[in-house]
């Protein structure tokens, strides 16, 4: 009668806990990681939306110029410039003239900011502003760490928020660019 396990059953036994482990440790640390980036990402979206009533409350200036207060209020928030540097959509492609920027600024937070404001305001829409929540450190990517806003006269809007939800899901997938991820997260939607 046989007692016990034999060592070749139990270092068979090791190496395939050991195989599992490997395999479910990276999907739950990208997980923690997203969970982390979308929290920092719901804190900005609030806190933008008090630079918009700050910048709203000086409308009554003669002076008034939107760009230029918006401006002023976001260099309160700014260490220093940063070099320019590659972010991508969730596919892996690099996106559009739109959602490219030039001039990059590391807040206080070490996250980086950078704003595109049209020379001609397409419609009510002023420009589009990018927050990567955690700085130049990877991923880089749209909807990963990267998120952004619509500059309106009247508001700030994440992008995409006027998409229905089932589009939003759909761009903030493997195959989409990740830009809608910007409102669906804070609409609680969740990553894939």
């Amino acid at each position: 009668m046989k007692k016990g396990f034999t060592i070749i059953e139990v270092s068979i036994l090791f190496v395939i806990f050991l195989i599992v482990a490997l395999l479910v440790a990276p999907m739950s640390l990208d997980d923690t990681r997203q969970i982390k980036f979308t929290s920092k990402w719901r804190n900005v979206q609030s806190d933008f939306a008090n630079i918009f009533y700050t910048v709203n409350a000086q409308k009554n200036a003669e002076d008034f110029d939107f760009n230029k207060t918006f401006l002023s209020v976001l260099n309160d928030d700014i260490k220093s410039d940063v070099k320019p540097y590659k972010i991508t959509y969730m596919n892996g492609t690099f996106p559009s003239r739109s959602y490219r920027f030039e001039n990059y600024k590391l807040s206080k937070l070490d996250s980086v900011m950078a704003v595109n404001l049209y020379d001609t305001p397409q419609e009510n829409l002023l420009g589009v502003f990018m927050y990567d929540v955690n700085g130049v450190n990877g991923p880089n990517v749209w909807g990963k760490d990267v998120f952004g806003f619509n500059i309106y006269k009247d508001k700030f809007e994440p992008f995409c928020k006027e998409q229905p939800v089932n589009i939003q899901n759909q761009d903030c997938s493997k195959d989409g660019t990740g830009l809608c991820c910007s409102n669906y997260y804070l609409i609680g939607g969740s990553f894939d």
